[in-house]
């Protein structure tokens, strides 16, 4: 099978699709896009279903060859993207070539662009999936769990559609902006004392570059927390609070157990926002009602056909 040939491959260019579900109680994570908004736009702009695999690609500096005529898309982080030097438009989808050279620059704002291929890429999936876990080394395009390295073919199939499209302005992000993020209270929250909960909220946060695809770790005020003598499951978006006081917010590629006391968790689409925020990007938390939040994740399940 022919396909797009890795020239250069960026720091981390990762296969995601929709995640490794199902296997968690033996504590494998379930990976996955970090930001699932970009990542659903660039599949349905192809009319790709759900979950389709594309890459993920941290912080641009990407260079694929063609060896086929088919038809990409690319959202998330802005990167100047030419395609045999021809700049390329922002959130949309467009024609490939056979011999033909797609480019990336290093992003300007966000941390993450996300490219989707009609038909998506094709590689051998392990427990039900390609997404690619460094830490667990599973998935990717050897199964082994490795980025993409120069030289490595990313497999699909020919494809051919009528014409360009784009992502309606509205629902392209703006990651420049601070990140104003919202939380599902629960878990541990009623055994913090007032006070803790209320600075969590009314400070002002800063994203720290010790963060990655496992935790997003927050630098601030520290908080206290209350004691906690057990482990439990532990899924995406909570939010645990160690004992330096530094809350850290679980991300695609989380443990499946832990024990720091959980005062929340981060609504699942506002993980997207805080996926593409840089080191030292401002944060700032307001609390959800879970009926809100639930009603907002159906609709987009709804929208993205999930």
């Amino acid at each position: 099978m022919s396909g797009l040939r890795v020239l250069m491959p960026g720091p981390l260019s990762l296969l995601q699709d929709a995640g490794r579900h199902g296997w968690q109680h033996l504590g494998v994570s379930p990976a996955g896009p970090l930001d699932l908004h970009a990542a659903a736009w660039a599949n349905r702009l192809l009319d790709n279903p759900w979950g389709t695999p594309l890459l993920e690609i941290a912080l641009g500096h990407l260079e694929l060859e063609s060896e086929l005529d088919s038809w990409l898309a690319l959202t998330g982080a802005q990167v100047a993207a030419t395609l045999d030097g021809a700049p390329l438009p922002p959130w949309s989808r467009f024609p490939l070539r056979a011999g033909q050279r797609l480019r990336l620059g290093f992003a300007r704002s966000g941390q993450r662009a996300y490219l989707a291929v009609a038909g998506g890429f094709v590689a051998p999936p392990l427990l039900g999936s390609v997404s690619t876990q460094l830490r667990e080394g599973l998935g990717g395009l050897q199964g082994t769990g490795e980025p993409l390295r120069a030289g490595d073919l990313l497999a699909c199939q020919p494809a051919s559609l009528a014409r360009g499209a784009s992502v309606p302005w509205p629902y392209q992000p703006d990651y420049r902006a601070p990140a104003d993020l919202r939380v599902i209270s629960g878990g541990d929250a009623p055994r913090f004392a007032p006070e803790q909960l209320q600075a969590f909220f009314t400070q002002g946060w800063q994203l720290s570059p010790q963060s990655d695809r496992m935790g997003a770790r927050l630098l601030g005020e520290a908080l206290h927390a209350p004691t906690r003598q057990w482990s439990q499951g532990v899924g995406r978006g909570a939010i645990q609070l160690p004992p330096d006081g530094q809350p850290i917010i679980l991300q695609a590629d989380h443990q499946t157990m832990g024990g720091y006391p959980i005062l929340g968790w981060l609504h699942p689409l506002d993980q997207a926002r805080l996926a593409q925020c840089p080191p030292h990007h401002e944060l700032r938390f307001r609390p959800v009602e879970i009926g809100e939040a639930q009603a907002e994740v159906r609709e987009f399940y709804r929208f993205f056909g999930r």
